[in-house]
This record gives C-alpha cells, structure tokens and sequence, in this order.
C-alpha cells in the first residue's frame, strides 16, 4: 500500500499536516478517508468550507485554497507504528515542502504532529509564537481522529481561529 497523494501548489491558504494516512485513506487514495474521522466535518461546522466535502473530493479544495500533506507518507494502523527514522525523514521532507510552497498557514492536525515537526516538547492550541518559517504561521488544531476524546465543539472552536484569521484577510 503506497502513500497518498500530496495536494500542494502555490499560493494556497492553508497547508492542513496529518501525522500519515490512515490504512482506509492509504486504500482509498485520499486523505481523511476513514469514516471514523471526522475531519471533513469540522471543517465544514467551523466555516472552513461552504459545504461537506467527501475525502474523494479532497483534490477539489485546492480551489479553495487547502492543500494537504502528511509528516509522514506511509499508511498505518496507527501512529505507534511510525518509526522515529520516518519522523526523522518526514520532517526533513515537510520543512522542504514549506519552503518550496510558502503557505499562509501550515494547519497541523494535532498537537503530537506539530511537536513532531517542530521538536518542541508541548504546543497551544491555534497560532503558534516563533515560527520555524518568517512567512508561514503555524497553527495547532486537534486531531479530527474519531479517538480524541474533547467536545466537538470545543475541536471545532479551535478550527474557527483559522476560519475568523483567513476571513480577516478578505
């Protein structure tokens, strides 16, 4: 089973950063594709998108203006399979992936992928102080994995940050 395909390009808004895909999105090809995720449906109740959208249809938010990538590209059961060689390499691979693209936003999808990347030992959640990159702001989300165990509203208050930021720019 391969990684999923990055959707990255220039210019977008926000790049959302998961840990790795999950084995249902590593067969499915898409990213957040496990039912159990909920994902799709934070974004949609915090006003990040206009509507919901299916994990098939994750290549369409390129239009408006998300692009996604993992720290890690292999599909797993779970992040304990994850080795720290591959974090190691995922970093390495991220941190080129950011400069080459110069998001607005890297949106990490939770804290342990954020403290992954940034070798910090905690993180808040929302805009983080000293980012890695002058031009794009770093942001710490909850995980959407059907496994996090804080109020859906309290997840999708945080995602309404990154709503309220990117509306201000309008």
């Amino acid at each position: 089973m391969n990684g999923i395909p990055d959707h990255l390009e220039h210019g977008l808004s926000v790049v959302f950063i998961g840990f790795n895909p999950s084995l249902r999105s590593g067969e499915a090809g898409h990213h957040y594709a496990n039912p159990r995720n909920n994902f799709w449906r934070i974004l949609h109740q915090s006003g990040l998108t206009p509507r919901l959208y299916q994990a098939s249809e994750d290549g369409e938010l390129l239009q408006l203006g998300y692009g996604f990538t993992n720290i890690v590209a292999r599909p797993t059961r779970g992040i304990a399979d994850i080795t720290r060689e591959e974090y190691a390499e995922g970093r390495r691979i991220l941190r080129e992936k950011l400069v080459v693209y110069r998001p607005r936003v890297a949106c990490f999808v939770g804290k342990g992928v954020y403290t992954e990347y940034s070798r910090k030992k905690q993180a808040s959640w929302g805009f983080q102080p000293d980012p890695q990159y002058p031009f794009t702001h770093e942001f710490v989300a909850p995980s959407s994995s059907g496994l996090v165990r804080m109020l859906s509203d309290e997840i999708i208050g945080i995602y309404s940050q990154l709503t309220e930021y990117l509306t201000s720019l309008d």
